[in-house]
């Protein structure tokens, strides 16, 4: 079907949680828990791109890849595509899974989720949410939700992405993970677009696609993620991973 490559975009400019890839979790850092979830899930081979050589001598120490890319990006899409370039000039890979370089506890299999979507070839990216079960974070806007349309067991067609309550009515409403399983020429499409109305209004820059006419096709998967973004998610991160280890 496919010939994925897995990117995962880290850079140090994160300002609640200083160095946060280098943040230890149980003598490791975080990029190189990352980096281990994203081989677990034996979608294919994996790469870091940074602007930082701390996080590339991290990678090296572990026998990881991690390649170096410019670092005024203005996004983790923008930073892995140019990765992508760098390790892969020959185009063999056309399938780009971008995983997020906070997500040290994800489960591998929800990163393998990404992937089947794009045998369709209609789908020119794929994401993941989850049913949100807490009622706070129904009118939080924190919480990105998809507004999608059921097309089989377990897989949406996203309409909209927003940070609003939405849809209205009775029904589901889910927790977007911002996770993306793109084609090559879909990726390469998107970062040569401009940023969007929608997108900069809600500040989601997958809505750039949608607005462009790029279909995105949502699983729904039973694990949300954590996203350590403070010291207290970094807490909580130690303890599940702990947690994990000791079982």
């Amino acid at each position: 079907m496919s010939d994925p490559v897995i990117l995962i975009p880290a850079r140090m400019a994160a300002t609640r949680l200083p160095n946060k890839p280098l943040a230890d979790i149980l003598g490791e850092p975080m990029i190189v828990h990352v980096w281990r979830r994203a081989v677990e899930s034996g979608v294919g081979p994996v790469v870091v791109a940074t602007d930082d050589e701390r996080i590339v001598a991290a990678l090296d120490a572990v026998g990881g890849t991690a390649v170096m890319t410019r670092a005024d990006h203005p996004s983790g899409s923008d930073r892995i595509f140019e990765a992508l370039q760098i390790f892969d000039p020959e185009g063999r890979h056309d399938v780009v899974v971008n995983v997020q370089g906070d997500l040290p506890t994800i489960d591998p299999r929800v990163i393998a989720a990404s992937v089947p979507p794009l045998s369709n070839p209609a789908v020119d990216i794929a994401t993941l949410a989850v049913e949100i079960t807490r009622e706070e974070e129904k009118t939080d806007p924190n919480i990105v939700k998809p507004v999608a349309t059921p097309i089989g067991p377990g897989l949406l067609r996203a309409l909209y992405f927003t940070r609003a309550t939405a849809p209205t009515g009775p029904g589901p409403l889910y927790h977007h993970i911002g996770l993306y399983a793109y084609r090559r020429k879909a990726l390469e499409r998107f970062v040569a677009l401009p940023p969007s109305p929608l997108e900069k209004r809600e500040r989601l820059e997958q809505l750039r696609a949608l607005e462009a006419g790029m279909r995105i096709d949502v699983v729904l998967v039973d694990d949300l993620p954590l996203g350590v973004d403070t010291p207290h998610d970094l807490d909580r991160a130690r303890a599940i991973l702990s947690a994990r280890r000791s079982h």
